[in-house]
């Protein structure tokens, strides 16, 4: 399994970092996690095409994590596309993207495509399959209009967690258990913001976490400042892993 940040900063760039978008590459299937407003910029500035992504899986509803749906969506129209494109996300995602969609670009959703955008929603707890990879999701503490995941991509040999935007909570011990990468974010250093998670805080947690390997992303300009006092590694733009 290869996982590359294609953007690992939060939702103003700091840094100069692209929103929220982890490529997840395994058994011959291209999924993203997450699609930040930026990610088809993203995407291209790192010579990945677009029209190769299978499926997105979304943490929660906030645009750095879900706003580029509709321009990947509009991409493929454009670049006549036929795969079709499977979109996993909490509950709510439907409309939600519906509502962008017309809200970014009226009358899009009534448009016909020559390809299916298949949209299915994943509770707390559930499971979804995307061919040979699966999807899991713990509920977590970020209010978003709709519940929030920490989510977990499996196809058999190994695993990519990723934390999504929350606030400590034991849902992260659950999704991170066992998986070859967790990637966490961490906010700021240790100055507590609601519904995000310091570094400090994921540090005392440590020898809890059952991850083989934790990656720091989502970083505000605190945190960034501080990177020479974290032990964690720390994830950047275009960085790619092997899980």
């Amino acid at each position: 399994m290869q996982v590359t940040f294609v953007g690992s900063g939060d939702a103003f760039g700091s840094g100069g970092r692209y929103q929220t978008c982890i490529m997840v590459a395994a058994a011959g299937q291209v999924m993203l996690v997450d699609c930040g407003a930026t990610s088809l910029t993203a995407l291209r500035a790192q010579g990945l095409d677009p029209q190769a992504v299978d499926t997105v899986a979304i943490t929660h509803l906030h645009g750095d994590h879900f706003g580029g749906l509709p321009f990947l969506i509009l991409d493929g129209q454009f670049r006549r596309r036929t795969a079709p494109l499977r979109i996993i996300g909490p509950p709510g995602v439907a409309a939600r993207l519906s509502g962008a969609m017309e809200t970014l670009f009226p009358g899009s959703t009534a448009v016909s495509r020559r390809f299916e955008v298949e949209v299915s929603e994943l509770a707390s707890g559930g499971t979804a399959q995307a061919g040979a990879l699966r999807v899991r999701g713990w509920e977590v503490v970020h209010a978003s209009g709709a519940p929030p995941l920490a989510l977990r991509v499996e196809d058999g040999r190994s695993s990519f967690a990723y934390s999504g935007d929350t606030e400590w909570t034991a849902a992260l011990l659950a999704a991170a258990d066992g998986a070859s990468l967790f990637a966490a974010e961490a906010y700021t250093f240790d100055k507590p913001v609601r519904y995000h998670l310091d570094y400090r805080t994921l540090a005392a947690h440590a020898a809890e976490i059952g991850a083989a390997r934790t990656v720091l992303t989502h970083m505000s300009p605190d945190m960034l400042g501080r990177l020479a006092d974290a032990e964690f590694p720390v994830a950047a733009d275009g960085l790619t892993l092997e899980a």
